[in-house]
């Protein structure tokens, strides 16, 4: 029997039967990678010998009479996590040397929890594009179209799910990392509330790794199966014992319903600043018919949705701000001279951008009042509505694109073009007020290219969000594998 695709739950219950080992299921999940990773590029860094190692522990540790949440389970790890023994170098030519002594703290808590780590997957250089190549590992291609990206920053991971590299994996999201290519590559994801999985050692290169509260990002689970990311994140969330676990229990409340036709939802399928696909719109409505038959109250439109247009804006301010602070694209005076020279009329993403990276922190404090004016709309708006179902990008999976300055580069949505990074609004509907969001498979474009959605849910709510994609997994039949 082969075990590649199956859930990380069928594993875990079928090692628990004696229907199969850690060490079978590893060795199994490593050929896969020998065969099919050449034309993927998924695993970046692999880590076979201490896989194996790992694995017969777990099956000695089963034998014993032990049980933890992925005893045996073969998983990937996202290449800007550190891993001790293994190099850390988000794709930076300069890094490809650095080695961490120690692991990140949620790879600690994937070992504690019995997982098998195979190895590290493929990232964009400086975990800063949309799609994952750089120097050092080269091109992660997308299982399900070689020629299309498998999408970015957590790319390899997904195409490494996709492929039947492990049963689960983790990721980050600051601009969709998570969420993108989950969408793009079929499988599934979830942006946890900002805050509640702790990020330590999910850091730079050479950078010291301590237990910093990030503004936008987050770091988060990756699987075939919506159950999965459940069991993931509840390995994953807890604050970080240096700060508040020190003081601090984690207690995530239930979902806030358990049947389809008890949710409330509110559909969304347009943004002011960007058209969304065709093939994209089409998911968004095959999940809300999907909803609507089930008994779930569906919604269009709600004057407390807070809104898009200013939304995107204070996104791209928080999130150029922070990026250019630590990854600086240009001399500040040349930066400062571009922004000058825009039209005060100029209100267009591009230019938010640019202004963004010359900011000052009185600009940043002003943004961030206003996302707290976000934050309580959709603590109203969550009052009515249980979630939101919207697009994560305009588009299915595009074609490879290497244009070495991304602000040349444009997407292609129905034919018409689009500056690359305005993308971007969808998955930052989520990341600015800091919400939980699931990426669900959503059909397939005409070009059998994988469509997803994601499902925004209250902060700190992260189980309803989570079943929805349960209940919504059961009527769509959820992931399947690339032909």
């Amino acid at each position: 029997m082969e075990w590649s695709f199956r859930t990380a739950e069928e594993l875990v219950a079928a090692m628990r039967a004696g229907a199969v080992t850690s060490v079978e299921l590893t060795d199994e999940a490593i050929a896969r990678v020998e065969r099919d990773d050449t034309v993927v590029n998924a695993i970046c860094v692999p880590d076979f010998d201490r896989a194996r190692a790992a694995a017969r522990r777990a099956d000695q540790a089963r034998a014993r009479g032990e049980d933890r949440p992925l005893l045996g389970v073969p998983v990937t790890v996202k290449e800007s996590y550190n891993v001790a023994g293994l190099p850390t170098t988000w794709g930076m030519p300069q890094h490809r040397d650095y080695v961490p002594a120690e692991d990140a703290v949620q790879v600690s808590r994937l070992r504690t929890a019995g997982a098998v780590v195979l190895g590290k997957t493929n990232v964009p250089l400086g975990l800063q594009d949309i799609q994952s190549f750089n120097e050092i590992y080269g091109t992660t291609t997308n299982p399900w179209d070689r020629g299309r990206t498998a999408g970015g920053s957590s790319g390899g991971s997904a195409a490494a799910l996709a492929s039947g590299f492990g049963a689960l994996s983790i990721g980050s999201d600051l601009a969709g990392s998570l969420r993108t290519p989950a969408h793009f590559c079929g499988v599934y994801a979830h942006k946890p509330t900002l805050g509640l999985a702790a990020g330590r050692g999910m850091v730079p290169p050479s950078e010291p790794a301590l237990p910093t509260e990030f503004d936008l990002a987050v770091v988060g689970p990756m699987a075939r199966a919506a159950r999965d990311l459940t069991l993931l994140l509840d390995v994953m969330a807890g604050p970080d014992p240096l700060t508040l676990g020190k003081a601090h229990r984690l207690a995530l409340p239930p979902a806030r319903h358990e049947r389809l036709g008890d949710f409330r939802v509110l559909v969304l399928e347009d943004h002011p600043l960007i058209p969304t696909g065709a093939a994209v719109r089409a998911g968004v409505n095959r999940v809300a018919d999907v909803l609507v038959a089930g008994g779930a109250r569906v919604e269009r439109h709600s004057p407390l949705l807070p809104d898009l247009a200013e939304a995107a804006t204070l996104y791209t301010r928080l999130l150029i701000s922070g990026s250019v602070a630590r990854f600086p694209v240009g001399s500040d005076e040349q930066l400062r001279t571009r922004a000058a020279g825009l039209s005060a009329d100029d209100r267009s993403l591009d230019a938010v951008r640019l202004r963004a990276m010359v900011s000052s922190h009185r600009d940043w404090m002003e943004a961030a009042h206003r996302r707290e004016v976000h934050r309580h709309g959709w603590r109203q708006l969550f009052g009515e509505f249980d979630a939101v179902v919207c697009p994560i990008t305009p588009t299915p999976a595009f074609p490879h694109d290497h244009h070495p300055d991304p602000l040349e580069r444009r997407i292609d949505i129905d034919g018409v073009e689009h500056p690359y990074f305005d993308q971007l609004v969808w998955a930052g509907l989520a990341t600015m007020p800091g919400l939980p969001a699931t990426a669900v498979p959503a059909g397939r474009s005409p070009e059998g290219l994988p469509v997803g959605v994601q499902l925004i849910g209250p902060a700190f709510e992260d189980r309803t969000p989570l079943r929805l994609a349960e209940l919504l997994e059961q009527e769509t039949g959820g992931f399947q594998p690339p032909k």
